[in-house]
């Protein structure tokens, strides 16, 4: 083994050591009583201390160890986001369900080589989930050990099952292309947030579409998607890495297929 795979696999621990510590205090929080601000003075975005407190912890975490890696996170914002290693770091992706105590929602870590993205979590600490991606695969690890993740086979829309957190967060022209792809598949859900993509890697939905994604939280599931057979793009088809309309789909034919109905 090289010296860079040992770096990979002490990379991969640390991210989910990151993990395990978000898990723990959401955990604190989460159906419990906790502060929330509303960040849009024209709209509705809250923060809850929660986030706060987690992004604060995680930054810490990877200064204390990597003080050359850059940071790309919601709540704190850029540091040196060009470092040959990046995080990306939502701390609760799913801000409202946190707040109506319902369980779909998720702390997103990613980590970027040179623009590209080699692990990316997703962890669910009320469910005792953690959804990782790595080059080699990805797997659902839970206290009982790993499950390695498969999207299904799926490469027709009349077939397929359509997963959006919600409609508000497409434009005119967007809401009207989704309609139509929607119109085409076997049925189409709303909620979910980062929970869809990672029931997309684990086989139980076919495709996931959105609109108005900020980087940290698309560059994280990118790894759990891919490494599970799924392919993810913006609506031209090109990587995701700056968010905006994206598109996953469990197979490469499905994911033409409504990509051409998104791209028209």
């Amino acid at each position: 083994m090289t010296a860079r795979d040992n770096f990979h696999l002490e990379l991969e621990g640390f991210a989910l050591e990151l993990g395990h510590t978000a898990g723990g205090i959401a955990r604190v929080y989460f159906r419990n009583a906790f502060a929330v601000q509303n960040k849009d003075a024209a709209g509705v975005d809250p923060v809850t201390s929660a986030d706060r407190a987690i992004e604060s912890v995680l930054r810490k975490m990877i200064r204390e160890r990597y003080p050359d890696h850059g940071i790309v996170a919601e709540e704190e914002g850029s540091d040196r986001p060009d470092s040959r290693f990046t995080w990306f770091i939502d701390p609760i992706d799913g801000t409202r369900s946190f707040m109506m105590g319902s369980p779909l929602w998720g702390t997103l870590v990613g980590l970027t080589e040179q623009g590209k993205p080699i692990f990316g979590l997703l962890s669910q600490p009320f469910l005792e989930e953690v959804f990782f991606g790595t080059p080699s695969g990805s797997w659902l690890i839970k206290a009982a050990g790993r499950q390695r993740l498969r999207s299904r086979p799926t490469v027709e829309l009349a077939q397929a099952t359509l997963a959006c957190t919600h409609p508000d967060m497409f434009q005119a022209s967007g809401r009207d292309r989704f309609n139509a792809l929607a119109a085409r598949c076997l049925m189409h859900r709303y909620g979910g947030d980062c929970y869809n993509y990672a029931m997309l890697a684990a086989g139980f939905i076919d495709l996931v579409v959105e609109a108005g994604l900020k980087p940290f939280d698309i560059v994280p599931v990118i790894p759990i998607l891919e490494g599970a057979g799924c392919v993810v793009t913006d609506w031209q088809g090109r990587p995701p890495l700056q968010g905006g309309a994206v598109v996953a789909a469990a197979t490469p034919e499905l994911h033409a297929r409504a990509r051409e109905i998104l791209a028209t």
